[in-house]
């Protein structure tokens, strides 16, 4: 399976971050990717008010991703945001395409390092996979990578490959987290793990502010929690060919999963 990594720099212009899903897809499956992972917050960037942003999953900008996904034959999972009952919105990834379409609302809120992510986002309850082209890929947010059980509850549910868009909050240590959690993750669950982080804004001059905006480093790793590759703080596109038929055979050699107590 060969998945492309969109690691982009959105705006706070929905529209103007449709034309750049549009690009990078089209790029991506013309180096022969059929599923191209955007980060968290690709429909409108971090650091401003999303509740008016917010559309349902049958709304103009979901729609436009979908004619994207088909146009390119891929799958795109992409991060947007869709209004709730209780006047906070859901912190959704969007897959779809390659007979795919379906959502996973982030279950792990980001209430740390001073932000607050609950007061306007209500969590999500569900653990949610895709099957695409015979492979199992479980979904995951940004914050969700701090909680190995989410990523065993997908390898439970079938996942070889997991997914993490993200918009990775700066500060000291932070990239070394990032790093590392990705990495672990993978081996907790021996799945490969594919993140897609937002760039860096630093990286073009951008103030971030005190808003999560990315810390670039796409990566993605080994079922043992090695890293394959792994872009820089600006923004790029990472692809990658993974084989999920190496699963078992890790399973075998690292029973984790087989060898749970708790």
């Amino acid at each position: 399976m060969r998945v492309a990594l969109a690691q982009i720099l959105a705006t706070d212009d929905p529209s103007a971050n449709l034309e750049i899903v549009a690009d990078h897809a089209a790029l991506a499956a013309q180096q022969g990717a059929t599923v191209v992972v955007f980060p968290e917050a690709t429909m409108c960037r971090f650091g401003v008010s999303l509740t008016p942003i917010a559309e349902s999953l049958d709304g103009p900008w979901a729609s436009e991703v979908r004619r994207i996904a088909q146009r390119n034959d891929v799958l795109v999972v992409a991060g947007m945001f869709t209004p709730t009952s209780d006047g906070r919105i859901t912190n959704t990834l969007l897959a779809t395409g390659r007979g795919i379409d379906t959502a996973y609302d982030k279950i792990h809120l980001y209430d740390a390092f001073g932000f607050r992510e609950s007061d306007t986002v209500a969590p999500g309850a569900k653990p949610t996979t895709v099957t695409v082209d015979g492979t199992t890929l479980g979904l995951a947010t940004c914050y969700d990578i701090r909680y190995p059980e989410l990523f065993r509850a997908l390898a439970d549910q079938g996942a070889t490959v997991t997914v993490l868009p993200a918009s990775w909050g700066a500060g000291p240590g932070k990239l070394e987290q990032w790093q590392l959690l990705v990495r672990a993750r993978a081996l907790d669950a021996t799945t490969f793990v594919l993140a897609a982080d937002q760039a860096d804004p630093t990286s073009r001059g951008i103030d971030p502010g005190k808003a999560p905006r990315g810390v670039g480093h796409s990566l993605a790793a080994s079922p043992f929690g090695v890293t394959i590759d792994e872009l820089g703080a600006e923004p790029g596109l990472l692809v990658v060919d993974v084989d999920p038929g190496q699963i078992p055979d890790v399973r075998a050699t690292l029973p984790v999963l087989a060898n749970r107590r708790l």
